[in-house]
């Protein structure tokens, strides 16, 4: 892949350890840094859909791969250790918000104690430089406002899905004042705060662009719960380019960049009405969406927005792609997707390939 070069070189040869690699977020990230030069080692569950982006792109022949549970602290922390990764991303959560009104145990085992098992081990492994946990724009407390939020704002959480992201910064926060903040032989640590994040590979249930897409394979109209709710909608490179470049920048200067930070997209919250719309009309079909008339015991906010200014100053960091091109690169990966697992793998490369291009194009600081 010609664009190696970026993220000034920093994670050629480098090995690198991904928790949550056989999720949506998590193969994105894995085959990007596979291009990039990097070896990488994923700590994961099994797959959690059928299909999986995970299984469609044949990752398991290109890296190591570890099924493993974060609640199992001994074996994450013998991975970490025989592996001696330099740099780790934590994307490995239970990271759905219904999900967690059915198992909030659960949500809470993997999301807050998964991640402290992860710090704890990481305090123990030298070899570790940078460390970025991906949390949620969720993890705020949401006060129903039209003001988009800042890192400074309290954490909170009205359902267990966020209640945990909030606590899993809280807990980040903690191990980072307490351990490694005035250690210079330990690993800086690093939260992102993502918006909703949409492109190709993502079957997870109750998720917006998934649904639409079976509904579209099934020929039959999408059904929206919540057609009002506004989101922070933002393709899924963007958010992977946020961390790749803040882990990259922790690594060239420690302690200066280990802190939380919002990567939230631009100009495009859309209500789920507008998105699945959109959605429609890029695919060229006849359907219409529907709205579910029972109401919802499981309620979401209504409104979600992030600012990103601190990223933008400090880091350089901007979102690439409009709305309008996120979602075209979304509908092109699904119909794309056929029974041609090297056809589709190869077509996803191009499509990172095409985003470090575009990045280029507009005098990105990381490209």
């Amino acid at each position: 892949m010609s664009s190696e070069n970026i993220f000034n070189k920093i994670f050629k040869n480098k090995t690198v350890l991904v928790t949550g690699h056989t999720g949506f977020q998590g193969a994105w990230l894995s085959i990007w840094l596979k291009s990039l030069g990097s070896n990488v080692i994923g700590y994961a569950l099994e797959p959690p859909t059928q299909p999986s982006l995970f299984e469609t792109l044949s990752l398991e022949r290109d890296i190591k791969h570890v099924i493993g549970d974060l609640r199992d602290k001994e074996k994450l922390s013998n991975i970490i250790n025989q592996n001696k990764p330099e740099i780790i991303f934590h994307l490995g959560a239970q990271a759905l918000v219904r999900k967690s009104y059915d198992d909030p145990l659960e949500t809470f085992e993997t999301n807050i104690m998964g991640t402290a098992n992860l710090l704890e081990s990481i305090r123990k492994c030298p070899s570790v430089k940078s460390t970025v946990i991906m949390t949620s724009d969720k993890c705020y407390e949401n006060k129903k406002m039209s003001k988009s939020h800042v890192e400074d704002d309290p954490m909170g959480g009205f359902d267990p899905y966020s209640a945990s992201k909030g606590a899993t910064e809280l807990i980040t926060s903690a191990y980072r004042n307490s351990f490694f903040k005035n250690n210079s032989n330990l690993s800086n640590i690093a939260t992102a705060r993502v918006g909703n994040v949409i492109g190709g590979g993502d079957w997870a249930d109750d998720r917006i662009i998934p649904d639409l897409i079976k509904g579209i394979i099934k020929n039959k109209n999408p059904v929206l719960r919540n057609p009002n709710s506004k989101r922070p909608w933002q393709y899924v490179l963007e958010p992977l380019s946020s961390i790749l470049w803040l882990a990259a920048k922790m690594y060239q200067e420690p302690t200066k960049f280990d802190e939380a930070w919002n990567f939230g997209p631009t100009s495009s919250s859309l209500t789920v009405r507008e998105l699945a719309n959109a959605i429609l009309k890029e695919w060229d079909t006849n359907l219409m969406c529907e709205i579910q008339n029972n109401s919802d015991d499981m309620p979401e906010s209504d409104i979600l927005l992030l600012d990103s200014s601190k990223a933008e100053k400090n880091l350089g960091w901007k979102n690439i792609l409009s709305i309008e091109e996120a979602i075209f690169e979304t509908v092109s990966w699904y119909k794309k997707n056929k029974n041609d697992m090297e056809e589709i793998k190869q077509f996803s490369l191009n499509q990172i390939e095409n985003y470090v291009t575009k990045a280029k194009q507009r005098n990105t600081i990381w490209a």
